[in-house]
């Protein structure tokens, strides 16, 4: 059963995140390596708790072999986005790629919203990854508004393509949810779909979690503590209960 109210969550905090940079021009780089790391090992979290069993529950063995398919999907899609997901401007993220980058976020925020289109045997399963998607797309819109800023895009179309990708992933959802109900075979189809989508959550989150941090990407206490703090999240979701 989908629960339209997630997608909207998502929608908006996707949406605010994005604002942040046009209004606040100064973001601490060290506060957000802190909430990468966060966000990095929840998703991790998630994925692993709830995601993993699910899927493996759906279609056994195989799964897999589509885990390790989405893993390396995920490599190539990188080679579009020049790595934005993982929350970070690297140096050959240049301004004048916007146009490339932007439709790898684009593909990859679709595949990311899928499984909250999906009916899952745990109650937990839903909000928790709902959660866990939020959480991910905070610095991955802060990344991207940034980004618009710096290309100098008119303010119009900066907000056009915010708004773009706000509504990506819950549209991934609604789609997902009407034809993964009113068609037999797009449902056996989307039981494929899901582990392909955690092999790109494992990346990105393994990723993020090496990247996130200070130079030579040393484990310093505070990430380290960001780290713990995102798996006892993870761990809490487990006593969630749908009413």
């Amino acid at each position: 059963m989908l629960h339209w109210y997630y997608l909207l969550a998502l929608c908006l905090v996707t949406f605010i995140a994005g604002l942040v940079p046009f209004y606040f021009k100064q973001i601490q780089q060290k506060h957000l390596a802190l909430f990468l790391a966060f966000s990095g090992s929840f998703l991790l979290g998630i994925t692993s708790l709830h995601l993993l069993p699910e899927t493996f529950a759906e279609i056994g063995e195989k799964a897999g072999l589509f885990i390790l398919i989405g893993f390396f999907l995920q490599l190539f899609l990188q080679r579009i986005s020049h790595g934005v997901e993982h929350g970070h401007i690297h140096e050959h993220s240049s301004p004048g790629h916007i146009w490339p980058i932007f439709i790898g976020l684009l593909i990859h925020a679709f595949l990311e919203g899928i499984p909250l289109g999906f009916n899952y045997q745990q109650s937990t399963t839903m909000p928790s990854i709902s959660l866990g998607v939020a959480v991910h797309k905070i610095p991955e819109a802060l990344t991207l508004s940034t980004l618009l800023i710096m290309a100098s895009q008119v303010r119009r179309m900066q907000w056009f393509l915010l708004i773009l990708f706000s509504i990506m992933s819950p549209l991934a959802g609604l789609l997902a949810s009407f034809y993964g109900t009113q068609f037999h075979a797009i449902a056996s189809i989307l039981k494929y779909l899901i582990p392909l989508v955690i092999g790109s959550f494992m990346h990105i989150s393994t990723t993020i979690l090496y990247e996130s941090g200070t130079t030579h990407h040393q484990l310093t206490w505070k990430k380290l503590l960001s780290v713990f703090l995102g798996l006892g999240a993870a761990l809490a979701s487990l006593l969630l209960h749908e009413h």
